[in-house]
């Protein structure tokens, strides 16, 4: 029988990896292909610039066991190209999707459609005779409740960015080392 312990370390959750990279050719598939080779699913991979010259940022989240998220971090930092890496997980931190939708708005129906938006915040970027493109940020719940709310007008099309992470304060963890 096991302890209240070890089923908690044995439960797979989310788990938010903020991996700091060179930026070269390669890396990418060098992280994808370790989440590959230890068949485990990435749920959300982002990449973009840092403020730092040469350096891009990987936000990783995958649903994992406590021992296999030590397991990827320890694996992590032996690949080429990795400089840092963080489990954010368990940690204050800002987390945030992004999404575009196309959304029908007849004449008719434009009006709430944009009343919906206007709730949650979402932003108007594109108008079209028959369409609106809608911008929102925020966690997935607040998405996926404003997709819902949508879905009965036509929602046309999705794109999300998947999630991005950033540990809250400064100091420890703000920066590569």
């Amino acid at each position: 029988m096991l302890n209240k312990a070890t089923q908690l370390e044995q439960a797979e959750r989310e788990r938010v990896f903020v991996t700091y990279v060179e930026d070269k050719p390669g890396v990418l598939n060098r992280v994808a292909s370790l989440f590959r080779r230890r068949n485990f699913n990435i749920e959300s991979l982002t990449v973009g610039h840092t403020e730092e010259e040469g350096v891009s940022r990987m936000t990783i989240v995958t649903n994992v066991s406590e021992s296999v998220a030590r397991r990827i971090e320890a694996n992590l930092y032996k690949l080429v190209n990795v400089l840092r890496v963080e489990e954010l997980t368990d940690k204050p931190k800002v987390f945030r999707d992004m999404a575009l939708i196309k959304v029908q708005a007849q004449k008719e129906a434009r009006v709430e459609v944009l009343q919906i938006c206007d709730v949650f915040r979402a932003r108007v970027v594109d108008v079209a005779p028959e369409a609106l493109i809608v911008e929102i940020t925020g966690e997935n719940g607040k998405i996926e409740g404003l997709l819902e709310l949508l879905r009965p007008y036509g929602v046309l099309e999705t794109v999300r960015t998947g999630h991005v992470a950033m540990r809250r304060g400064y100091g420890i963890g703000s920066r590569p080392t």
